[in-house]
């Protein structure tokens, strides 16, 4: 047992204790699944809140679940959102709950956001009597893959919701600190696909074809003038081409060539603007080495946007808790929290869960000391935001 004081409250002791969430993180980490594969995660989620008497909605979600919270208001309403896949990744890690699935890992500490949720659950269900309104939990899949939050809106969850808080670990932060800002944490996600095409032959007589890997070697130089010379150098903006793939043996000119990299950015107007140079770029180019072009785009979320006044309550609660508040590293990652912050405004923390191996690392690893600190901070941020709703009539 913990007890947990939270102001203007008396004690309330709870059910929840650093070996319990231990113990459910571990068997979360050693049975990781991946993006819409979630079932036995979702089950186990589903037996734990049940057990406890929380209420689960029934929705049309293929894996992942929402809990409620019902407090002495049915309104206003928030929402707590943890992710729950894993990523297709050998564990290379010495830990005795390490994976015990071939090839799928929990190298993005997804099983140390859900498990803290999972506590934070525990303790506003506790505190239901005094909640000044109502707490939606998201347990929500394919993150990985930028799909699920996109599901859980379709499902109507966030219709009638205020605000939304998120978290993500970080493991260039010690245990006991936490990165909050307001504006951008993530940056947006685009993937693009591009394909070459022009005439093969035989590689001793490349006049009697079209050479399509000429083109494609100035396409890829010319893309990365796009942010050195097209965009704000004071931007941040990031073009990276990744798989380039032609032909298949030595003296063959192929018939193609395939480009694939992906762009991030942090304004949406840049978003929109390298967009259009890629285009422009592609067509350009293709048609100066007589080839064709084919562009396959594929967008991601966009940039995570943190509320500033959210931001200033975070900030405020975290310090309440104990916790030592930094400015989080500006990086750009994905994350497809952000796709919620478009229709509401949302906050997405970064908690400090020890130094490992960066994320999406076989060796990746997180100190699970940092569970119970981080469950209670959700739970306090969830409780007093209510009250901060209510006093302000908002």
């Amino acid at each position: 047992m913990v007890s947990i004081q939270m102001e203007g409250m008396e004690e309330i002791k709870m059910s929840i204790s650093q070996s319990h969430l231990e113990e459910e993180f571990k068997w979360f980490h050693s049975h990781p699944e991946l993006s819409f594969e979630e079932f036995e995660t979702t089950k186990r989620v589903r037996q734990l809140l049940e057990k406890t008497g929380i209420e689960i909605l029934d929705l049309p979600l293929r894996t992942g679940l929402v809990a409620i919270i019902r407090g002495n208001k049915s309104e206003p309403t928030i929402a707590i959102r943890t992710d729950i896949d894993a990523l297709p990744i050998q564990e290379n890690t010495s830990l005795d709950y390490r994976s015990t699935h071939s090839n799928v890992m929990h190298a993005c500490g997804h099983d140390f956001h859900l498990t803290s949720v999972y506590g934070a659950t525990l303790q506003l269900h506790a505190l239901r009597k005094d909640l000044k309104g109502t707490i939606k939990i998201i347990f929500q899949p394919a993150e990985e893959i930028f799909s699920g939050a996109v599901h859980v809106m379709e499902a109507g969850v966030l219709d009638d919701v205020d605000a939304i808080f998120g978290l993500h670990v970080n493991p260039s932060l010690p245990v006991g600190t936490v990165a909050i800002k307001a504006g951008s944490v993530t940056a947006a996600v685009d993937r693009f696909q591009i394909t070459l095409r022009g005439v093969g032959t035989h590689a001793a007589h490349p006049d009697q074809g079209i050479d399509p890997i000429i083109g494609t070697t100035q396409l890829v130089t010319a893309l990365q003038s796009i942010i050195s010379r097209n965009v704000n150098p004071f931007s941040t903006n990031l073009i990276s081409v990744t798989h380039i793939k032609a032909g298949a043996t030595w003296n063959v000119i192929p018939e193609d060539t395939f480009v694939e990299g992906t762009v991030r950015t942090l304004d949406m107007v840049d978003r929109q603007f390298i967009k259009k140079r890629i285009y422009e770029l592609t067509e350009n180019i293709a048609q100066a080495f007589n080839l064709k072009s084919e562009i396959n785009w594929i967008a991601g979320p966009p940039a995570t946007k943190n509320d500033g006044k959210l931001a200033e309550f975070a900030t405020e609660i975290a310090q309440k808790s104990g916790l030592e508040v930094v400015q989080p590293a500006d990086s750009l990652g994905g994350e497809d929290f952000a796709f919620y912050q478009q229709k509401i405004k949302g906050m997405f923390i970064l908690v400090g869960t020890g130094e490992s191996y960066p994320l999406h690392h076989p060796e990746f690893q997180v100190n699970p000391g940092a569970l119970l600190a981080t469950s209670n901070l959700l739970a306090r941020i969830g409780k007093e935001y209510l009250e901060k709703l209510v006093e302000k009539g908002e």
